[in-house]
């Protein structure tokens, strides 16, 4: 597969503090982040920032081992189950910690018919609405500066005809229609802040989705990246799919963000099953032939959608079995031991799409350098600089 377009090829220029050239001396180039956003669930680190122990410091050591990129929960009923007590010093800290740690945060969602605020019901439409705005307005601008990525609203192809309890949202997605609601809140959150990245976020890979997102553009709705969900409790979707998903949601031109990722490594979900919720068992336990299988289907999934020159971001929901539906989906076991498919995606992250290495610069400073694109380190003797490598352009850098 075709990994080209991962990578920089350029002329690096290296000067000392003064200007003049480090000229036939060896540098070290190390990376130390990806611009490519591999993500999970960051879930585990609210409970080790607000009060760690050995479990959580180990989990979420093993987290930051791979990824650079971590999802942190914004469910408006667990947020603010009380109207006008919002629980932002939790998640704010937490994404302060993740920032801290050269990690990208994304908030999901800022709206969704599930796990709704219950005190909303008491209001009419037009209310509703206001307030989910003003909700929007609260946390986008709140949380400026320290997360500038959000699901901004989630599952809209079914959000108007969802009818397993009444909610609040439903309400106004049927008044409003979906590229009707779709529209006022990307609108208000790309008003609080016009840099943030903006996804559209759906488990429906169908061509209800493609006809709602070609909606939305057509609204003039600022878009920033497509969300595709995939949740793969009954059975991995192979590369056929993979690939017949990516050309079809290809065709907007858009970013595009996997977002919600689970292969599991126990016994397959039934097929019969239509809402995976509805799948509720007290053990599901991995087993040894489920760990290999999970490992080589992570794998081929990841070099699939690494390749694709739209993918910027790959998330993992859970990153430990047991967490969502108390599924096997996890790259740790429930006793933190590390699975195949943990070590199997450190090693392709850490090791083969990673740049790790020493030149030697021509008498005029320069170096012809090729490696993935990310962040560096460059060390030369006691000198050193950071540098972000994300283009072809020749680019001088002054060690210090």
């Amino acid at each position: 597969m075709n990994i080209s377009h991962r990578k920089v090829n350029k002329v690096l220029v290296l000067t000392d503090k003064n200007g003049a050239p480090i000229a036939n001396k060896e540098v070290h180039i190390r990376q130390t982040n990806h611009s490519f956003l591999f993500g999970c669930g960051a879930f585990d680190f609210i409970p080790h920032v607000m009060n760690g122990d050995d479990r959580t410091k180990e989990i979420t050591e093993s987290w930051l081992d791979i990824f650079n990129y971590g999802t942190l929960p914004f469910y408006w009923g667990n947020y603010e189950p009380e109207e006008g007590k919002p629980n932002k010093e939790v998640l704010m800290n937490t994404a302060k910690y993740l920032q801290g740690k050269n990690v990208k945060v994304k908030g999901h969602p800022l709206c969704w018919h599930t796990v709704c605020a219950d005190w909303l019901m008491k209001y009419d439409n037009e209310t509703i609405l206001k307030k989910q705005l003003e909700r929007i307005e609260r946390e986008v601008v709140g949380f400026k500066g320290v997360i500038d990525m959000w699901d901004v609203i989630n599952e809209v192809v079914i959000m108007p005809i969802f009818d397993k309890y009444d909610n609040a949202i439903t309400r106004i997605c049927k008044e409003k229609g979906r590229v009707g609601l779709i529209r006022e809140v990307f609108e208000k959150a790309h008003e609080c802040n016009p840099e943030a990245t903006l996804l559209l976020n759906d488990f429906n890979t169908s061509v209800g989705y493609e006809i709602l997102i070609d909606g939305c553009l057509n609204a003039g709705v600022p878009i920033s990246a497509i969300g595709i969900q995939s949740h793969q409790h009954q059975g991995y979707w192979g590369k056929e799919k993979l690939e017949e998903v990516l050309d079809r949601f290809s065709s907007f031109g858009l970013p595009i963000h996997f977002t919600e990722n689970t292969l599991i490594s126990g016994e397959i979900m039934p097929a019969h099953i239509v809402d995976l919720n509805d799948w509720q068992v007290d053990e599901w336990p991995s087993t040894p032939e489920g760990e290999e299988r999970q490992a080589r289907e992570i794998e081929e999934m990841y070099r699939i959608l690494f390749s694709h020159p739209l993918v910027e971001a790959i998330t993992t929901w859970d990153f430990k079995d047991g967490a969502w539906l108390n599924a096997p989906s996890g790259f740790l076991r429930k006793d933190l031991s590390k699975k195949p498919s943990y070590e199997m995606l450190k090693k392709l992250v850490k090791n083969e799409w990673w740049t790790d290495t020493t030149v030697k610069t021509d008498e005029n400073g320069r170096i012809d350098f090729s490696g993935f694109m990310g962040e560096y380190k460059l060390t030369a003797g006691d000198m050193c600089a950071d540098a972000t490598l994300a283009d072809d352009q020749e680019m001088v850098i002054k060690l210090g």
